[in-house]
């Protein structure tokens, strides 16, 4: 039954899990950003404010992740009302945890609650990518899938993309932390190169096969070979202080594998549960050592995704 309004939850997210750049993404159930949506008598989509962690953003509905979102829902929907949104950030800007990704992806949850037929998730994904390109320039998936669909996905096209939830061995735990600097999605990708090395292409593609197998066969061995970025790594570490000594303390402490969240800064590692405290504690301290503040979470990869949370 649709509503006159309705509020979404929409999770963060860890995009390109090291070696699935842009096509792989869990979601961390420790942030999010909600979204409340509600119908109006003017046509069109309209931001009202935003407030939380983030309060200056772009209020015109085409520049903002959400509200470009929406729109695209509504040029598809053609509905007889107009829709007013407010965000709350719960996601700092900039953070490698799919900010931009969470906001469009609440956005059009909430507002499909709006609607007397209402869209499946197929649909929202593809209108939330829109928003997402608005914030990175480029649209990729890895972080609206896994925040929308919850857990560990894979997305595999653009056009018509196809989303696959991948298992979670038991006794896994995220381990992430966010060290307090900004670091812009469009600035991480602009300083990628256009070429990759043949061995390094296969090398890559080695490990994202193992690591996906390594997921649904329960082995942990091949997770941690898997979790290895031969090609996006290696240009993004110097954009965030500290990085190698805080993947080496990581792996030391029992990590399975530690890389970049996203685009930066924020850090991720997988480990076993009874070693990811010591994981957390040990990242936590070499960023300190380089003299940057973090924030950081342990958190359980499985997760439910974005959902309406109130009227």
């Amino acid at each position: 039954m649709s509503r006159e309004s309705a509020t979404a939850f929409a999770p963060a997210s860890v995009g390109n899990v090291g070696i699935g750049f842009d096509i792989l993404g869990f979601a961390v159930d420790a942030l999010g950003d909600r979204v409340r949506a509600t119908r109006s008598k003017a046509p069109g989509v309209r931001i009202t404010g935003c407030s939380g962690v983030v309060a200056e953003i772009p209020l015109e509905a085409e520049k903002n992740t959400a509200g470009r979102s929406v729109i695209a829902l509504a040029v598809a929907a053609k509905p007889q009302f107009g829709i007013e949104l407010h965000i709350e950030k719960g996601i700092p800007l900039g953070s490698g945890l799919g900010g931009s990704a969470a906001s469009a992806v609440a956005a059009v949850v909430a507002a499909n609650a709006l609607l007397d037929q209402p869209f499946e998730k197929i649909d929202l994904l593809k209108f939330a990518m829109q928003g997402e390109a608005v914030a990175s320039g480029s649209m990729h998936v890895d972080n609206i899938a896994p925040s929308l669909f919850g857990g560990l996905v894979l997305t595999v096209g653009i056009d018509n993309p196809r989303v696959k939830r991948i298992p979670v061995p038991k006794g896994i735990s995220a381990v992430i932390v966010h060290p307090h600097m900004f670091l812009a999605t469009k600035q991480a990708r602009a300083i990628l190169k256009r070429d990759v090395a043949m061995a390094d292409f296969v090398w890559q593609t080695a490990n994202l096969a193992g690591f996906i197998s390594g997921c649904y066969t329960d082995d942990l061995e091949l997770i941690r070979e898997g979790l290895n970025d031969v090609v996006i790594e290696p240009q993004r570490r110097q954009l965030i202080p500290g990085f190698t000594a805080v993947r080496n303390a990581s792996l030391a402490a029992g990590s399975l594998g530690c890389s970049i969240s996203g685009a930066g800064p924020t850090m991720f590692a997988w480990a076993q549960t009874d070693v990811a405290e010591a994981v957390r504690s040990a990242m936590v301290q070499e960023f300190a050592r380089h003299g940057v503040e973090t924030d950081h979470w342990v958190v359980g990869v499985e997760s439910d995704g974005a959902r309406v949370v109130s009227a």
